[in-house]
């Protein structure tokens, strides 16, 4: 065989093996396996730089992701170090990067809530862009660090609630349901650790929402945050607002807003009729009738149009007042489980 040929022989060997090693390098990164893998993508290499992930053998596009509840999650070893990065690290487009900076809100709120409070504000717009993130393990750890910032802060959640509100309500009404527990949860902690004084006003725009997911979210909500008012917060309110709340969700299409507005006018006839009685008669301190009381039947009647009061009525006599809250004003301020 001449130099000339030989030479060309070699160059098509050697051109055919660097294809042969192109082919075998793209279809490794195409088809990535975790743990174990002799050959792993991006997302595998950061997987463990994420406290709640722990893939299973899935693919990288398919992660199983194990959730840290709060008990279980331990103190930062570096808060400074958590604190300087954490507003980059949430706004990441690297989805493992903000799961590891939400478990370290959560871990913040815990640990170290006057550290944290100092950054609410801008914290609450990039939390809400994780709970609308498409990638479902990132939304639940949002929801679960919603739910912790509610626990840790109550009150001071307020003025920032809005945004998150629409969203933990739709979350909660979706098909998956890992993500709808989550959100669920984040719903109870809301209702349980936010004064319902505060909290109804801003929920009540909600009870009106073209999305009937979002009315029944809605709806459930409100009607467990109401009886945690005490006498005093249910007639700054008003009852007359919340006897034509109640009705009107009593006509709603979805069984959740009706079954909430029937719990409501229970809670709303139980409250009323206390009301009504004085405090304590003179004989043995048994409560006695107020000369002036108002009967219920009375007062839906002159609250609201003949249709929604014969609703009203309807259901606060037939149905059985057992399971509902006999005392309105002594429900439990904290940790209450709504079930939302």
């Amino acid at each position: 065989m001449s130099a000339s040929a030989l030479k060309d022989l070699n160059i098509s060997q050697s051109t055919e093996l660097e294809k042969g090693n192109d082919n075998s390098v793209k279809s490794c990164i195409s088809k990535p396996v975790l743990n174990g893998s002799k050959c792993g993508n991006k997302e595998e290499n950061a997987l463990p730089a994420c406290p709640d992930a722990v893939s299973n053998g899935n693919e990288a596009g398919n992660v199983d992701v194990e959730y840290i509840e709060s008990e279980n999650l331990v103190d930062l070893s570096d808060v400074d170090a958590t604190l300087s990065t954490l507003i980059k690290r949430l706004d990441s487009k690297d989805w493992v990067m903000t799961c590891e900076a939400l478990n370290n809100v959560r871990q913040l709120a815990i640990y170290h809530k006057e550290r944290l409070q100092e950054l609410l504000e801008s914290l609450v717009p990039l939390i809400v862009k994780s709970v609308k993130n498409p990638r479902s393990a990132v939304c639940k750890t949002a929801l679960m660090t919603c739910a912790d910032i509610f626990k840790a802060y109550g009150d001071m959640m307020v003025d920032s609630i809005d945004p998150l509100l629409v969203q933990l309500f739709l979350k909660a009404s979706q098909d998956k349901r890992f993500v709808c527990e989550a959100a669920e949860a984040a719903l109870i902690s809301m209702t349980s650790w936010i004064s319902p004084s505060l909290l109804l006003p801003r929920m009540q725009p909600y009870l009106k929402n073209k999305n009937p997911r979002i009315r029944a979210k809605a709806s459930v909500c409100f009607s467990k945050s109401v009886p945690r008012l005490d006498v005093e917060g249910i007639k700054e309110y008003g009852m007359d607002k919340l006897i034509q709340i109640a009705a009107t969700q009593l006509s709603d299409q979805l069984p959740e807003s009706r079954e909430a507005a029937r719990n409501l006018a229970l809670e709303l006839q139980v409250f009323y009729e206390k009301s009504q009685a004085s405090t304590f008669g003179e004989n043995g301190g048994e409560p006695s009738a107020s000369p002036d009381a108002e009967s219920w039947e009375a007062f839906c009647q002159s609250k609201l149009s003949a249709l929604s009061a014969q609703a009203i009525l309807r259901v606060t006599s037939t149905t059985s007042k057992e399971g509902v809250t006999a005392g309105v004003t002594s429900a439990p301020k904290e940790g209450m489980a709504v079930g939302c």
